[in-house]
């Protein structure tokens, strides 16, 4: 059966297999483990899933644990377990440290092939003789060391006979080379921290950027697919893996654009500094892009999918309108969440011509895009809440809601009037008088507005928290600025109404309060 690519990543792989005579495509998904997984992360691992089960390959899950002072095993178990709760699979959970012997062992061989050296420049020193865009780097002092000198430098780096940032192996590359990535990029340092998996063991640790192309090769990973911020960093990893005399193998690197979601932020970094300088309730806060922040907040699993399928893959990087995955998430769940009566904001109305002591039983679908829904009780009586949006005192032209001496049809029930608007002391709106119109259809009135409503007496008082966008409208993150752009509205608490039936579904079943939402 002959493959039709949907896409530019696709159609470069179809092309691969056809001149390289590839049997297999094998991708990888390369997290570091030092924050939760984001929607970000999880377009980029249903990139590499996609992209492999297509051409009948597989995905591994192998991630970037070289810088062991911010990562976690915590982050470990938290992206696996968001990973496969999205439905997301793959075939061997690996690690960079796995191959930090190997990785060790191309560094020796890139430095007898005269192309690393140990440097005593300090960072900053380094990043000065870079140069820049415009003008070349100069050379390292200690570029042209010899061979031995070098690999015995290295080896005493290795027995943690220098301090933390006292040397570096870096590659010997070009000072003048117009991408500044290949000005003798550092590919070891020395770092004193305990990592999660390896512990004491080491005290010198890979730089991404050569352990990346390494493990790949290693691998034997056909296509490393990754976000466009790493298209300029291509050139050095075509230059490790081409140059390192202990791998047969070459991957090639696509690039993509990075998800941006207008209203929020998609950088570990800046959602750490959101948890940790408390403008959110933690990683799972239901503002959050993170996948247990959504799953919190009730997104399922497969609308996140789609969001994925839906907007694509792209090669420019874009800012993508959160009513795409809001129209994912409703579609989703329109077909599976319960229909029950609940009032946020509520405001009391008082039905002056009905029985006192009458109650009625009014029915609902449960699901009414279910044919054959079965349908539940509702209790309908004196007094009853509507939401205070569906009030207005002094009417706009098109408001076709209720207002004084206005009608409206309650939904499954009666066309009611309002008569009289009850104010407290302080000239607030206390509750509202008003009628049932029990021979509406005899005098020939016809409301224009329908709304839900809930019994008073009847329902159940629940807290109802409200979500929107985390950064003000209009707002894109600058780091460190968090108090100017953080949408303080984004969460707001309601003193709310429901009826019992909705505190009878299971807690991990979805369920839309009618005309307000999932």
């Amino acid at each position: 059966m002959e493959i039709i690519p949907s896409n530019f990543i696709e159609q470069a792989v179809l092309d691969d297999i056809k001149t390289k005579n590839l049997k297999k495509i094998i991708t990888r998904y390369p997290p570091e483990p030092n924050g939760f997984m984001h929607i970000g992360h999880a377009k980029a691992f249903y990139i590499d899933y996609s992209v492999a089960k297509k051409f009948k390959g597989y995905t591994n899950y192998r991630f970037d644990d070289t810088n062991p002072a911010k990562e976690d095993t915590k982050y470990v178990k938290g992206l696996l377990h968001d990973t496969k709760w999205l439905g997301l699979k793959w075939k061997k959970v690996l690690f960079a440290s796995d191959y930090y012997d190997f990785i060790y062992q191309c560094a020796l061989d890139f430095i007898r092939q005269g192309k690393a050296y140990v440097c005593d420049l300090t960072p900053d020193e380094v990043t000065a003789s870079r140069g820049t865009l415009t003008t070349p780097g100069t050379n390292s002092p200690y570029r042209d060391r010899s061979i031995e000198e070098n690999l015995d430098l290295f080896e005493n780096m290795k027995k943690a006979k220098f301090a933390d940032g006292e040397k570096t192996l870096r590659a010997k590359i070009d000072m003048s080379h117009p991408n500044m990535n290949m000005r003798d990029p550092i590919i070891y340092r020395i770092l004193r921290a305990t990592h999660f998996r390896t512990g004491e063991k080491w005290c010198i640790y890979p730089m991404y950027d050569f352990a990346h192309p390494l493990s790949d090769a290693h691998e034997g990973i056909t296509h490393s697919l990754c976000s466009l911020e790493y298209e300029d960093h291509r050139p050095l990893y075509n230059w490790v893996v081409e140059n390192c005399r202990l791998v047969k193998h070459c991957p090639r690197q696509i690039e993509f654009a990075r998800l941006n979601i207008e209203g929020t932020v998609l950088s570990k970094r800046y959602l750490l500094e959101l948890v940790d300088s408390n403008y959110v309730d933690g990683w799972d806060d239901p503002r959050m892009p993170t996948i247990c922040g959504m799953r919190r907040r009730g997104y399922p699993a497969g609308a996140i999918i789609e969001f994925c399928k839906r907007i694509g893959v792209a090669k420019s990087n874009s800012l993508v309108k959160p009513h795409i995955l809001e129209a994912c998430v409703r579609e989703n769940l329109n077909n599976v969440a319960t229909r029950v009566m609940g009032v946020i904001d509520p405001l009391k109305i008082v039905l002056t011509n009905y029985p006192e002591n009458k109650k009625e039983n009014i029915l609902i679908s449960n699901n009414p895009t279910i044919k054959n829904s079965k349908k539940h009780k509702v209790t309908f009586e004196k007094e009853i809440f509507i939401e205070k949006e569906d009030f207005m005192e002094n009417p706009t032209p098109k408001f076709f809601r209720l207002a004084p001496e206005g009608v409206v049809r309650l939904i499954g029930a009666y066309i009611i009037r309002c008569d009289k608007v009850v104010k407290n002391k302080k000239g607030e709106i206390d509750h509202l008088n008003c009628s049932i119109i029990y021979d509406a259809s005899e005098q020939g009135i016809k409301p224009k507005g329908t709304i839900h409503w809930i019994g008073a007496n009847s329902s159940k008082k629940v807290l109802v928290r409200t979500f929107s966008n985390i950064l003000k409208e209009g707002e894109v993150y600058e780091k460190g600025k968090f108090d100017e752009i953080f949408n303080t509205n984004s969460m707001k608490l309601y003193t709310s109404y429901v009826e019992p039936f909705a505190l009878k579904q299971r807690k991990d079943k979805a369920i839309q309060f009618v005309r307000m939402g999932y």
